[in-house]
């Protein structure tokens, strides 16, 4: 069993990274620097798959922002918790906005539609979300890395290779179930706010 899960993550891990980074994408991320400190495949190949992932999913809700103002998927985002304040700090601040809208945890898809919808150039969000995706994609990649010596140490070398690889899933679990926790209760206090 525990071959056949290595030899999934060793052919679709890079993918699911660059999938799961398309959305919130910290846990993915993490998960990859994890997988990279336990030589399932390289570090630097982990934080591409990161960083494009990243860069890929906010080009695409900002051109759907531009694009596709009226459409019912695009008016649905607009009307959750934080899209406003988003619009708000986008207008005031545009720069600062897109290099840090990725690290405030569910602000991700509001904020491509936000900066979608906004009077920032394409290409000027491009170059920021370029430079901010790569930032993002280093660090995430990195505490995953290192997060992976510390377990290493922790849990002792004794370890064998497979029994790693499930405890990297089962911390990658973890990491997505907070995080959905802690998105779930900004967006109750968002609305309790706004309501």
């Amino acid at each position: 069993m525990t071959d056949a899960i290595h030899h999934f993550i060793e052919q679709y891990g890079l993918l699911a990274v660059f999938v799961g980074c398309i959305a919130e994408g910290e846990s993915a991320a993490i998960l990859g620097g994890f997988f990279a400190h336990q030589q399932v495949f390289v570090l630097w190949h982990a934080v591409l798959a990161a960083g494009l992932g990243a860069f890929v999913g906010d080009t695409f809700f900002f051109i759907l922002g531009r694009s596709f103002a009226d459409h019912p998927y695009v008016v649905r985002l607009r009307k959750r918790p934080g899209f406003r304040r988003a619009f708000r700090l986008l207008n005031t601040h545009p720069d600062i906005f897109v290099l840090s809208n990725r690290y405030i945890y569910g602000m991700r898809l509001v904020g491509g539609i936000a900066a979608g919808l906004s009077n920032i150039t394409a290409p000027r969000f491009v170059i920021l979300n370029a430079l901010s995706s790569a930032v993002w994609a280093v660090l995430f990649g990195t505490i995953g890395y290192v997060f992976g010596l510390g377990a290493e140490h922790f849990i002792g070398q004794a370890l064998m290779h497979h029994e790693r690889l499930l405890i990297g899933l089962g911390i990658g679990l973890t990491v997505a179930v907070v995080a959905w926790l802690v998105a779930r209760h900004i967006a109750r206090r968002e609305r309790a706010r706004e309501g």
